[in-house]
């Protein structure tokens, strides 16, 4: 599996930890939307799309399998929000 496209919406809003938002698409074939860039305590990470159930709950839509696949997109999206200005 390869990362063939990252685009990144980069914004900044005062008080919001959200930092932006990417869709990857993978081998050329297979995008997946809304993955958010979020500022944590420890730095930015990346959060999966996502959907509040029935009982208030999120579950992930689509989601990596293993620590390795995640890195990867995380490293992918966190590169190109750094390449990327912020929106006005």
């Amino acid at each position: 599996m390869k990362i063939t496209s990252v685009t990144v919406r980069r914004f900044e809003r005062e008080g919001n930890r959200m930092k932006g938002i990417a869709t990857v698409v993978v081998d050329d074939s297979f995008a997946i939307h809304d993955i958010r860039i979020i500022e944590g305590d420890n730095g930015l990470f990346i959060a999966m799309p996502s959907r509040k159930t029935a009982t208030g709950e999120y579950k992930d839509i689509a989601h990596p399998i293993n620590t390795e696949v995640r890195t990867m997109f995380q490293e992918a999206i966190l590169d190109e929000y750094n390449k990327t200005s912020v929106e006005e």
